[in-house]
């Protein structure tokens, strides 16, 4: 019925068979990866350290659009694990000759870390190439380990029984050996005689030398990007597979043409001491060059820990009063000498040097006993943990605003990042760099017309692999309308990859007070109300980060508790709430008609900034489209939201 037209929804069963029968046959050819295909021979395999190599592939998927049917195609990388000898992996991972010196315990624990799951198959046995999966790494050293051979009793070392069964001499004896099977009755092969088998995709979390290198393999000009896409169409050759033959389907090797529109950019306001007054972006871009921030926020007290080996206290000392000028010059209050010198501190220190400097400063300010309104950090490149301990602590204990500098930008010292660091201090203590001319006045259609608060909300999950840490929810919301420029924000850790909210609003019960309501719906929209003296009359709720399984879930679970936060404010108080789930990791690409045309694309070949598409491709009964929402900020990547609207008035 749904493929006779005669069914206008398109029931999930029908496109999950279509899904399946196209494919069918990529899954013979390519190593499935989700909804993507991968190949080491559909582009250059890149070595990306550590054990590591790109693949090339596809992502494939059907999917209901206003033109009926479509198959959304796109280029793809990811990390799959080299297919090398053990040996040779471990020493990649390490960065060292394995056979020189020891394993450490923390050599033991990074090895036993990438390789637990891992397929190898033994090479000890001619053409016998039998694969097992890693489950341990032995803590004995390989000479050292002996096992039962029979029910006797008799107990032969791993290197004798190697050596008399298949007449192969161990080397490495110092190293561990590979426990594969279960941890009951481990089988122990020594990493000598196991190789990675290939196509194993790495799901755990890259490091950042990684991450570059798989950008630059992924980064491509959107010319070269639809090239490569029809190029894989064709590859794949829709019109000869069986499997779409059966099941009556045709692919059209071309791609789909839509109309587009482009918005007009914003006017953004400065303040009026500047030399320009207000702006106009080109293309998505502008800068703070003749400008001073519409509302410079004051940083009376401050002071700079540093926790690089390689910033001298000087060079530091030197980094920070070019800041503090440059959020002078931008407009800030901003006073021009820390309260205290610059202290040098160990990244392994850190607690313990952030509570200490928190309390000198306060003991040193004048009067004593007030707090630092600003923290500068400067950090290691490669940090670590360190980043993330220095945000909890400063967050969460001390109730102190840092910004964090990293050491390669100390020695560079440009004054493009000294002025975008100065944009984040200034809106970290309460400033606002710019509004919208067009909020002042009072001209943005269902926001200006009366009192509107605008949240974002999303949810960070964890990375695979770590199984104990929490989900963190971030909601925040505008606190200042008409112009919507500044907000607050509240985090709250919930249940591991928890997608829903919980913290939006709560109900608990209090020995003195009784039944006592909150959460963080509730608490922003007191805010809103101290900061302008309204409650607000409507509701504008962005939602990031929401696949679309769940989207009816998160929308009846969420709207449910944005309701509930209202009532408790005030009986019948229900302002009408518009609910945007926003989406940008799907995998539609927009490409400019005329790849040579300027008045349409940006000068890496992008479409331009404010191009939205809402007919053709977009869904076929919901109320969605595509908006390119900025520039593309690396060269060669296509970047627009997806939003999906549930409008509730």
């Amino acid at each position: 019925m749904f493929l006779a037209g005669r069914q206008p929804d398109a029931p999930q069963e029908a496109l999950q068979v279509l899904d399946i029968v196209l494919r069918e046959l990529p899954t013979a050819r390519y190593s499935p990866v989700s909804r993507s295909f991968y190949s080491p021979n559909l582009g250059r395999r890149q070595r990306l350290g550590d054990g590591l190599e790109s693949w090339r592939g596809f992502y494939q998927s059907i999917r209901p659009t206003q033109m009926g049917l479509s198959l959304n195609i796109d280029m793809s990388s990811t990390a799959f694990i080299e297919p090398l000898p053990v040996i040779e992996f471990v020493a990649q991972l390490l960065c060292r000759d394995i056979s020189v010196r020891p394993l450490t315990d923390s050599d033991r624990v990074k090895i036993k870390k990438a390789l637990r799951g891992v397929k190898v198959e033994v090479t000890h046995r001619g053409n016998m190439r039998r694969k097992y999966r890693i489950s341990g790494l032995t803590s004995q050293a390989t000479r050292e380990l002996s096992f039962p051979v029979d029910d006797r009793g008799t107990v032969k070392t791993v290197v004798q029984y190697f050596l008399e069964t298949y007449g192969f001499n161990i080397q490495h004896t110092t190293l561990p050996c590979l426990q594969v099977g279960n941890q009951q009755r481990p089988n122990y092969l020594p990493m000598e005689v196991c190789k990675i088998v290939e196509g194993q995709r790495y799901s755990k979390r890259l490091n950042e030398k990684q991450i570059t290198a798989l950008l630059k393999v992924t980064c491509q000009r959107p010319q070269e990007r639809e090239k490569d896409i029809l190029q894989t169409v064709h590859h794949n050759a829709y019109y000869e597979d069986p499997y779409a033959q059966e099941f009556g389907i045709k692919i059209d090797e071309q791609l789909a043409s839509v109309e587009a529109r482009v918005l007009p950019p914003p006017r953004l306001k400065y303040h009026d001491s500047g030399r320009e007054k207000d702006v106009l972006p080109r293309v998505g871009q502008w800068n703070m060059m003749n400008k001073k921030m519409v509302n410079g926020g004051r940083v009376g007290h401050w002071a700079c820990i540093n926790f690089s080996r390689n910033v001298q206290d000087n060079a530091a000392k030197v980094f920070c009063h070019e800041l503090a000028i440059m959020c002078q010059i931008s407009g800030m209050n901003f006073a021009p000498e820390p309260v205290l010198p610059v202290l040098s501190a160990r990244p392994e220190h850190v607690e313990r040097a952030l509570k200490a400097r928190y309390h000198d400063a306060m003991n040193a300010s004048k009067p004593p006993g007030k707090e630092l309104d600003l923290l500068i950090v400067i950090l290691p490149d490669n940090n670590g943990s360190l980043y993330g301990d220095l945000k909890r602590i400063c967050e969460t204990e001390l109730g102190l605003v840092s910004q964090c500098c990293l050491t390669k930008h100390v020695f560079k010292m440009s004054k493009q990042y000294l002025a975008n660091v100065a944009l984040k201090i200034n809106v970290k203590v309460g400033g606002r760099n710019t509004v919208l001319v067009d909020a002042l006045a009072r001209r943005i259609r269902l926001v200006t017309d009366r009192p509107t608060i605008i949240f974002g909300a999303d949810v960070t999950h964890p990375h695979p692999g770590e199984d104990s840490s929490p989900s963190i929810a971030a909601v925040v919301a505008s606190q200042d309308w008409p112009e919507i420029t500044k907000y607050a924000g509240l985090v709250s850790a919930q249940a591991h990859r928890q997608e829903l909210i919980q913290d939006l609003f709560k109900v608990w019960q209090d020995p003195q007070r009784g039944t006592v309501t909150g959460g963080m719906i509730k608490e922003l929209l007191i805010s809103f109300k101290r900061a302008t003296g309204q409650k607000p009359q409507r509701i504008i709720f962005y939602r990031d980060g929401v696949s679309e399984g769940q989207f009816y879930q998160v929308l009846l679970f969420e709207l449910d508790a944005i309701r509930k936060a209202c009532a408790s404010l005030e009986p019948n108080y229900q302002p009408p709430v518009t609910f945007v789930v926003v989406q940008k990791r799907h995998h539609t690409r927009l490409f400019a008609n005329n790849h040579n045309d300027q008045r349409t694309v940006d000068r890496s070949g992008n479409i331009l900034p404010g191009t939205v598409v809402d007919s053709k491709i977009c869904h076929p009964t919901e109320f969605d489209f595509y908006l390119c929402s900025h520039a593309g900020i690396q060269v060669g990547f296509s970047s627009f939201a997806m939003c999906s609207f549930d409008k509730m008035c």
